[in-house]
């Protein structure tokens, strides 16, 4: 077995990829991931005692933030990339111990292997098997180490996103780095690794709500908004991905120069914003879910700028048109770093706009978004009273992520068949299963009301404990909502996670449920919340609404 992953819904065979990842990974890159995130658990065991004695690394928080963020799925593919971090990431472990030693603080009861490993470049592969997830034998402890470590990667993006726009919580990197340290910590009981898990739950919160807060204060809070998904007769760039900082700058920058900027993939939410519907040449949404890149970036014609996970192995037809930003990285695909001033120069792919063709247009029409948490709450008194009337009889949480596998198709058909007295719930791209539906609405309340990117589930959170409230009622799990949710990478295990810390139970999971969990780590997620898997639309409406 020359690597082993099992951190997306699409571990392959529902076990996990042993050859190559079914995301496109190769398995030197694995290995080389693997390696890395042990290193930074390193790292975290030092940094902890740094803290503990007053200590601030700034540059070490946000080294651990980006780590983590560059090994989640479909976001970096380049293995010389991960072979320089890695040795970054023993320097800046070392230099920590260095600057405790001079401090007097002792450390030498740190003696895990990960806080003392030394080696060669020549050696990284055989260290890389030798302390692979499956190092961890129990596999009780190893699910549940999982459990937590994709927690903690998925908050570290959210995280980043916040870092990005200003914001940040010393509490919330003290946190992270004390997670991963623990997942080294063999005298811990499987118990207090639950507990743990929850404790991520609670943490992927206040992750969010940072994130939230540092969107809304820089570009206004979402508002309802028609996205055209036509397109016009210029040449133009395509962002995709999540960073709406990376957005921002583009637009500047292209404004004025002819070329006009769409968004794909998880980006469509940047048009409710009020801070970029001032950009005349913001013209809409292009395509769908980011599994179908490899055939709307071919037909975009224009470059695409990737500034987070969602990245499909690129066509070589294409492949000489697509840019990288920030931890992003594919072996042959030029990268657009940050300048010491921390601004980009998006100046290489505006001229390369210019010399391509515009896009082909690929469907016409609009569809309407904008319905965080604010939105909603402004529509609070139109929302109860649909619910008071019986006009509206349930929510369905439909958020999350979309991927290849046919049996996704659930979605779009359970959508479809819901009764036409209910409301979906949605955030993140697996909206894309059926936010072009004409699925009309409820007394003017649209029948799909997306709150925006996979973090932006917190909007939904948000929205039920505030009517939770209105109606006065003890527990969250009392009010007329379902939880129908499809995942794929570890975004999803983050906010499940804080899910389930805010009380939420009776969540099920599609199309699979996770590889990473093991038989008895599921029968206490079963027993305690309620998880549970998809059947078939027609029996899973019974269970649903029965």
């Amino acid at each position: 077995m020359s690597m082993f992953c099992f951190q997306c819904q699409e571990a392959a065979k529902g076990v996990g990829c042993s050859l190559r990842g079914v995301c496109g990974k190769t398995d030197d890159v694995a290995r080389m991931q693997d390696l890395f995130m042990y290193t930074l658990k390193g790292i975290s065991l030092f940094n902890i005692v740094a803290k503990e004695n007053g200590i601030q690394f700034d540059d070490v928080d946000k080294f651990v933030m980006e780590g983590l963020f560059a090994t989640i799925t479909n976001v970096n593919f380049d293995k010389v990339y991960f072979v320089k971090k890695i040795k970054d990431a023993l320097m800046v472990r070392d230099n920590i111990k260095h600057a405790l030693s001079i401090k007097g603080i002792n450390i030498s009861d740190i003696n895990h292997d990960a806080a003392i490993w030394t080696g060669s470049e020549d050696n990284f592969d055989l260290k890389a098997l030798e302390i692979g997830i499956l190092s961890t034998e129990n596999e009780d402890i190893r699910s549940l180490r999982e459990l937590i470590t994709y927690g903690v990667k998925g908050m570290a993006a959210y995280a980043y996103h916040a870092y990005q726009l200003g914001f940040k919580d010393n509490e919330i990197f003290k946190f992270m780095q004390r997670a991963l340290a623990a997942t080294l910590n063999y005298s811990l009981t499987a118990d207090e690794l639950v507990a743990l898990a929850m404790e991520t739950g609670k943490y992927a919160v206040d992750t969010m709500a940072l994130l939230d807060k540092a969107n809304t204060s820089t570009y206004g809070n979402p508002e309802i908004t028609k996205v055209n998904i036509g397109v016009r007769n210029n040449p133009a760039i395509l962002i995709s991905g999540h960073d709406l900082k990376d957005l921002e700058e583009l637009l500047k920058q292209t404004d004025g120069t002819g070329v006009d900027v769409y968004t794909h993939g998880e980006m469509l939410p940047a048009h409710y914003y009020p801070a970029f519907k001032k950009y005349p040449h913001f013209v809409g949404n292009y395509g769908n879910a980011w599994w179908q890149q490899d055939k709307e970036f071919e037909s975009f014609n224009g470059p695409i700028l990737m500034t987070t996970n969602c990245l499909v192995p690129p066509k070589d037809s294409y492949k000489d048109r697509v840019y990288t930003t920030g931890v992003v990285g594919f072996p042959g695909v030029k990268h657009i770093s940050e300048g010491a001033d921390g601004r980009k120069d998006f100046s290489e792919i505006i001229e390369h706009a210019k010399r391509c063709k515009p896009p082909v247009e690929i469907e016409k029409g609009e569809i309407v978004g904008g319905f965080a948490h604010n939105q909603v709450l402004a529509l609070a008194d139109k929302v109860v009273e649909a619910v008071k009337s019986g006009a509206i009889k349930r929510f369905f949480v439909m958020a999350g992520c979309d991927g290849r596998m046919k049996s996704r198709e659930y979605y779009t058909e359970f959508a479809k068949a819901l009764p036409k007295d209910t409301v979906i719930l949605t955030a993140g791209c697996a909206k894309y299963r059926y936010n072009k539906l004409d699925l009309g609405d409820i007394g003017g309340i649209p029948r799909v009301l997306d709150a925006g990117q996979c973090n932006d589930s917190y909007s939904l959170a948000v929205i039920a404990l505030k009517l939770k409230e209105v109606f006065g009622l003890n527990d969250v799990n009392e009010l007329p909502i379902s939880y129908n949710i499809a995942w794929y990478e570890q975004k999803a295990v983050t906010v499940l996670l804080a899910l389930l810390y805010l009380g939420v139970k009776n969540i099920h999971l599609g199309p699979t449920l996770p590889a990473f969990l093991s038989p008895n780590v599921a029968k206490v997620l079963v027993e305690k919340f309620g998880i549970g898997g998809i059947t078939n639309v027609e029996d899973d409406l019974k269970m649903f609404l029965g």
